[in-house]
């Protein structure tokens, strides 16, 4: 495999960590905070114009046990494989397109990283949280 179709597997695996975190984020995230805010009409309105939310919600640790893994692969490709590969890979005839690229790529990666922060906070963590100061 040459250094460029290494370089375009390592830009889809980006994109493929941020679609499984905006998943987990709006399969178990945007509906706990929408009803906290009060919204329950629109998590019901949203669940009845896409019932594969439910499904998604009734696998939520492999939702994100999977978008863990696949982020933190990404990680490690970004800040670990892709340099090695970059030194091949780039044109000598436009030397900036790599760093370009590279750029764009870890800003999708810190975006799909923080969603799936934000994600994984309001599905496992807010509710117990909420709980234990619900308490008398």
């Amino acid at each position: 495999m040459n250094g460029i179709a290494k370089k375009n597997s390592s830009v889809l695996f980006s994109y493929f960590s941020l679609f499984t975190s905006v998943g987990t984020l709006l399969c178990c995230a945007l509906p706990s905070l929408l009803v906290l805010a009060g919204l329950g009409a629109s998590v019901a309105s949203m669940l009845s114009a896409a019932p594969w939310l439910v499904t998604l919600s009734r696998h939520k640790p492999w939702t994100f046990g999977i978008s863990g893994v696949l982020i933190a692969a990404s990680f490690v490709n970004m800040y670990y494989v892709a340099p090695r590969l970059q030194r091949q890979a780039c044109s000598p005839d436009n030397p900036d397109a790599c760093e370009v690229a590279s750029r764009f790529s870890k800003a999708i990666l810190w975006v799909s990283a923080t969603i799936y922060v934000a994600g994984f906070f309001v599905a496992f963590l807010l509710g117990p949280i909420l709980t234990r100061f619900d308490r008398p």
